[in-house]
């Protein structure tokens, strides 16, 4: 997925003595770094000069990059899915809940680029087998939490089709559509973000809810 960046100032190096640099600064960094150069060819050095920092410095917070995509993609799934557990406990219809938790998927990717695009494409691919573990299972407990959401739906009655697997997989499927177009080709000229969020989400449960 090709993401079109605007390559930011580079931090002055941090003189001796400043303290300790914030991780956010280095995953902030890294994100802009894996995303414009891609994963293979970041590295540490390259991070550590846009954050302004010696190389000898910066293994002081993480020890390689794989640790840093570990952390970014931990955050983005972990963010995930404290929204969708928040969510599943608030007071709503089956339905309601269902759609707050795509409505949040796509306003998190949309927000996020970045990370979005890290976490979905990257961390599967060329991660570390351990890093990819980490996301695989958090996003298998995102899962689960949004599709055990679904099959609220389907015991109300609701659900037009037999399958709450294949109900949960076109929800999320058709949500992850329109958020990786949105993020891979930022020149089209697409319709503003609501519309897209509340068209999508209108048309996928007028196919598979019944009223």
């Amino acid at each position: 997925m090709t993401i079109t960046l605007t390559k930011s100032a580079r931090s002055a190096r941090k003189a001796k003595g400043d303290g300790h640099i914030r991780h956010a600064e280095i995953l902030d960094a890294a994100e802009r770094i894996f995303v414009r150069d891609g994963y293979q060819g970041a590295t540490i050095r390259k991070i550590a000069d846009e954050v302004g920092v010696s190389p000898t410095a910066f293994y002081m917070h993480f020890h390689d990059k794989d640790e840093i995509l570990h952390a970014i993609c931990e955050g983005a799934v972990g963010t995930l899915l404290a929204r969708n557990s928040a969510i599943s406990v608030r007071p709503l219809d089956a339905v309601g809940r269902v759609r707050q938790m795509l409505d949040a998927y796509m306003r998190f990717g949309l927000d996020n680029p970045n990370t979005y695009g890290l976490a979905v494409h990257i961390a599967a691919s060329q991660s570390s087998p351990a890093t990819a573990e980490v996301v695989t299972d958090l996003g298998a407990r995102c899962y689960a939490r949004f599709k055990s959401a679904v099959a609220d739906i389907a015991a109300e009655g609701r659900l037009r089709i037999s399958s709450v697997d294949s109900a949960a997989q076109i929800l999320w499927g058709g949500c992850h559509g329109i958020v990786a177009l949105r993020i891979a080709r930022p020149q089209f000229d697409w319709a503003d973000d609501e519309t897209l969020i509340s068209g999508m989400l209108d048309s996928l449960f007028r196919g598979l809810v019944a009223d």
